[in-house]
């Protein structure tokens, strides 16, 4: 089994313990009213969407996503949520810094042994979801988790959906598709594009996503037999029939939005698996970006 198996599998246990410290750090996450941004870079940015979707949608406060490098400094913000697994990221790492002293920041981390201790504020960490593998899965997920339960919105079924996606067959045909589109709705337009990132870095395959509305508006053109849709969350009116008479293969997504994503998580490895590569060493990548000075 690989480290990304192994790491993925265990995600119903991470959820649990996520959500049951949500609790325990109250005082450093976001309270209702105030305006925040949530950065990131790679799987952590589109976690950050997420997670600004959901806080938004919910009434609690207006809430940005950007990529680290992308931050516009020439706003104000209450907290600055920075999430980074390793703690060693360069473009977090200088925006935390610069932060200093001017926006209170917290850190959501697996290593707290690293400099993220004294770039941000204040930290969370999640070291029982750090992972050996390239690929995020599970301190990914187990973060989002932790921000979902604090915003009062992590669902009593999506570690039982989490169980359920690791358990069931993935949809007949899947493995052998060559292009691979994922489409969600508000927060989950961020599970889309983590779920295309996954299965770019995991087996190299040619993968799109899009807000679910918009991809009518250009983007189906392109699907054909050998093309499937995967929705997260409910589809928009008659966008299911539309896909299934291109001829593409249309997933609809019947778990947590979450733990679909898991399901991506697996159909990753098993696209890699059939094409003869390794998840544990993708190409050109590198567990955390650190760049020269």
């Amino acid at each position: 089994m690989t480290h990304v198996e192994d790491e993925l599998n265990s995600q119903p246990e991470c959820w649990a313990r996520a959500a049951a410290q949500a609790a325990d750090h109250t005082a450093v996450l976001p309270a209702a009213g105030e305006r925040v941004a949530v950065v990131g870079c790679g799987t952590s940015y589109f976690m950050a969407q997420a997670v600004a979707g959901l806080r938004e949608a919910a009434g609690q406060g207006e809430t940005d996503a950007f990529a680290a490098s992308e931050f516009p400094h020439g706003r104000r913000y209450d907290r600055v949520i920075a999430l980074t697994r390793s703690g060693t990221t360069t473009e977090v790492l200088d925006l935390l810094t610069r932060l200093r002293g001017r926006t209170r920041t917290t850190a959501l981390t697996a290593d707290p042994d690293t400099p993220v201790r004294d770039a941000a504020d204040d930290l969370v960490v999640l070291d029982h979801a750090d992972e050996r593998s390239v690929v995020q899965t599970r301190f990914a997920t187990s973060a989002l988790t932790l921000l979902r339960a604090h915003l009062g919105l992590h669902p009593d079924h999506a570690v039982a959906d989490a169980r359920t996606a690791l358990a069931e067959e993935l949809p007949q045909g899947l493995v052998g598709c060559r292009q691979f589109t994922f489409l969600g709705r508000g927060w989950t337009v961020g599970l889309a594009n983590e779920a295309a990132l996954k299965m770019r870095e995991a087996s190299l395959s040619w993968t799109e996503a899009y807000p679910a509305m918009e991809y009518r508006h250009g983007p189906i053109s392109i699907t054909t037999d050998s093309t499937a849709t995967w929705m997260f969350g409910g589809a928009p009116d008659g966008l299911a029939d539309q896909v299934r008479r291109t001829g593409g293969l249309w997933i609809a997504g019947h778990l947590d939005p979450l733990a679909e994503l898991v399901r991506v998580q697996r159909l990753a490895v098993a696209v890699a698996a059939a094409r003869g590569l390794d998840p544990d060493h993708p190409r050109h990548l590198t567990r955390s970006v650190i760049l020269a000075s």
